[in-house]
């Protein structure tokens, strides 16, 4: 979650902000949306799993990746998941190779109150699956009737995606060049569930809890997204640049 930072800001100047917030959120959510289609093949679960994902062709190394996803799920087939208890590889199947992007959200509280933040520039990645992060939060939170397949896919994807991250690397390194950072996160909301985040190099900034305060109190709604600042539209960090002004310092 981001900090207070950024300038002072008036009730009266948050709307165009925020109009701006919103338009810039919209189109990097559709350039990353874009690219992840792009780029569907290399996250292919066949490409690490072969045929027990649906592959066609026997592929180098995927009883050990089996082994490694069956050890990571291990830990889900207890409370508050319940999840069965043995991986069948029938589910890998299910998976699927098409990627969505999910709110990254979270609760600030104000004055004793709880506000559902949300990031601009930042995103979960999982393959689509029947349920939301939003779903499954409220599921783990006991604010939500479980759909046990439904978390199940969920879970398994999410611990695809994360393994599938992990042996390949130069991923990673392709969306650096694009300007978004691929990262593995564990928040706490989802007991121990690792997460695929991807965040753009614009930043974002949380505004001073009474301008946030007064905002949700004329909306009725208790929610707030977070702002980008002037500055960070204007001049965007370029991690090709600075590593080139790196390597001409030296």
């Amino acid at each position: 979650m981001s900090e207070p930072t950024g300038p002072a800001l008036s009730l009266h100047a948050l709307p165009e902000l925020r109009r701006k917030t919103e338009a810039v959120s919209r189109f990097l959510k559709e350039q990353i949306t874009t690219h992840l289609e792009t780029l569907r093949p290399l996250f292919a679960p066949e490409r690490m799993l072969g045929k027990y994902a649906g592959g066609k062709t026997e592929v180098s190394g995927d009883e050990r990746a089996l082994v490694e996803l069956r050890q990571s799920y291990a830990p889900f087939s207890a409370k508050p998941y319940d999840l069965p208890e043995t991986l069948d590889p029938n589910w890998l199947t299910l998976v699927g190779s098409a990627l969505e992007l999910h709110p990254l959200e979270y609760v600030h509280q104000v004055q004793g109150k709880p506000i559902t933040m949300a990031c601009p520039v930042r995103w979960v990645v999982n393959y689509r699956t029947h349920y939301s992060l939003t779903q499954v939060k409220g599921v783990l939170g006991g604010k939500e009737v479980v759909r046990p397949e439904h978390l199940r896919q969920f879970a398994l994807n999410a611990l695809v995606l994360r393994l599938l991250l992990v042996r390949n690397p130069g991923l990673n390194r392709l969306f650096q060049d694009l300007r978004y950072e691929l990262k593995i996160e564990t928040p706490p909301e989802l007991k121990g569930l690792p997460i695929v985040t991807l965040t753009s190099s614009l930043t974002s900034f949380r505004p001073a809890d009474d301008l946030i305060e007064a905002a949700t109190a004329f909306s009725g709604v208790p929610a707030f997204i977070e702002l980008l600042a002037a500055d960070a539209i204007q001049s965007p960090k370029d991690p090709l640049k600075e590593r080139l002004e790196e390597l001409l310092k030296s």
